[in-house]
């Protein structure tokens, strides 16, 4: 049995920080050693195999009764992460708009910051995750394989248009999620200032 603080679900977090600077480097190799398309694929799957590991962690904790108040702490960071740092190198290659990804970085930033005061009001509840986070982080997940991908997939589509696509949904989804996130937080600060 694994100590606490090693549990499987800790260690596949682990593995998704480390998996992150291994997609981008592989995205940065020259050609001379990996063909680029070789590359664009590679780095596809293990953004993918990251991302599942995000969904696999959350279970097993869950499952397995191994949550512990550092997996909380560091799983949303891992998975924060991982998509600024795709989302950075995609935007340097040309793939994203720079501006959905200032859109995306800006709000997790914002809502981090805004989860950390709240908690220190002892208010945490009123910006725990909602639908609307899960739905956006969902469609990124989705986005970001397509734009990683650049190519055309199974001789139907070519996978950027439709990843940029589904990266500005996300944006969107991202601020008015921000916008829902702010309203709970600071509707408890107004009645509270009412109130007196």
């Amino acid at each position: 049995m694994l100590p606490k603080e090693h549990t499987l679900p800790l260690i596949l977090t682990y593995l998704r920080i480390v998996a992150i600077p291994l997609f981008v480097a592989v995205l940065y190799v020259p050609e001379s050693w990996i063909a680029e398309r070789t590359a664009s694929v590679i780095s596809m799957w293990i953004f993918i195999l990251a991302a599942i590991t995000d969904w696999a962690d959350g279970y097993l904790a869950r499952r397995w009764n191994q949550t512990t108040p550092f997996g909380a702490f560091l799983d949303p960071v891992a998975d924060k992460l991982m998509v600024a740092a795709a989302l950075i190198v995609l935007t340097e290659k040309g793939y994203v708009d720079p501006l959905a990804t200032l859109i995306i970085i800006s709000r997790e930033i914002t809502i981090s910051a805004l989860r950390e005061w709240m908690a220190q009001v002892g208010n945490a509840k009123s910006v725990a995750v909602n639908m609307l986070g899960k739905v956006k982080t969902v469609t990124q997940l989705v986005a970001i394989p397509f734009l990683l991908f650049n190519g055309v997939l199974f001789g139907l589509f070519h996978t950027n248009p439709l990843g940029r696509v589904l990266i500005w949904i996300a944006a969107l989804i991202t601020l008015w999620s921000m916008v829902v996130y702010l309203r709970a937080a600071l509707r408890p600060a107004a009645e509270g200032e009412g109130d007196g």
